[in-house]
């Protein structure tokens, strides 16, 4: 059964291979031979604007050689209207049939003069590609064929203001998003009030979880990364020896049960991610 079938119908497993820094792509199909019980695999496009393999060729390459299916970031930094519309074109052509548009982080992140376009944003593009699927493009005119892309969007759980997320989440969906993958929670409570929110758009959630490499990782998160609360009693656990993979472990036993699925940043850790997998399918199996 392929992911778009088994969404909202079975729990499923994403994961994230990140940018390639290079040409040796062979790397990564060896690593992702590795993983295992996982559904789909996303690839990052250019993150922190610095240079990557573009993300639909390195998806269509590694797909082709692995056979896992893949869900290539596609940003709004980019393309132009009409260079985005060629490259959907061309994705489908390749093979692809997932994609998850994003804004993309601005070029000033980066290390390069670069100049961002930005001529939509990510609930704007996700229109478009529904549009593709119905064989039309921007203008509304006719194309020969059409496009069959499953689109997955962004969520924050942990937003300070999550009414502002909900209207967010509502545009994507109204555009025509088919499921969510979110950023990474810690909170329990937190992740149920969000869910109890989200739910209400009918669509398949796969819920952002990041092992936690360390307690100085946990700290640096907590301080930094926008969007990120780690409870001070995960800290303090942390601080008297608890592992990231059992605070991890704690957690999906708390929420599993209100959940779609599982989007695991492991940061190229297969082991790890591995063992996530086969701890929560070895919960569901004792229900």
């Amino acid at each position: 059964m392929v992911l778009k079938d088994k969404l909202g119908k079975s729990f499923v497993y994403t994961t994230e291979l990140g940018g390639i820094n290079g040409t040796n792509i062979e790397e990564s199909i060896t690593k992702v031979k590795e993983y295992s019980g996982l559904d789909a695999l996303n690839i990052h496009d250019c993150p922190n604007a610095r240079l990557r393999m573009n993300s639909v060729m390195a998806a269509a390459v590694i797909s082709r050689a692995t056979g896992m299916e893949t869900i290539p970031h596609f940003t709004c930094r980019d393309r132009s209207l009409l260079g985005t519309q060629a490259d959907l074109l061309g994705a489908h052509a390749l093979g692809i049939r997932y994609l998850l548009p994003t804004t993309g982080d601005g070029p000033q992140h980066g290390p390069y003069q670069s100049t961002a376009v930005y001529d939509y944003n990510s609930a704007s593009l996700i229109e478009l590609i529904k549009g593709f699927n119905q064989g039309k493009d921007a203008n509304g005119e006719v194309f020969q064929g059409q496009t069959q892309f499953t689109v997955a969007a962004t969520a924050t759980p942990g937003a300070v203001n999550l009414d502002a997320e909900m209207a967010n989440m509502l545009k994507k969906s109204n555009a025509g998003a088919d499921f969510f993958q979110t950023q990474p929670v810690y909170d329990a409570e937190q992740t149920l009030r969000f869910l109890a929110k989200a739910k209400a758009l009918g669509k398949p959630i796969l819920l952002g979880l990041m092992p936690l490499k360390s307690l100085k990782m946990a700290e640096f998160v907590n301080k930094n990364v926008a969007g990120i609360t780690i409870p001070p009693n995960i800290l303090a656990e942390m601080q008297q020896g608890k592992t990231g993979f059992e605070v991890a472990c704690e957690f999906i036993s708390q929420i599993y049960q209100q959940i779609d699925g599982l989007h695991i940043m492991g940061m190229g850790d297969v082991a790890v991610t591995n063992k996530l997998i086969a701890f929560t399918r070895e919960l569901q199996s004792q229900r």
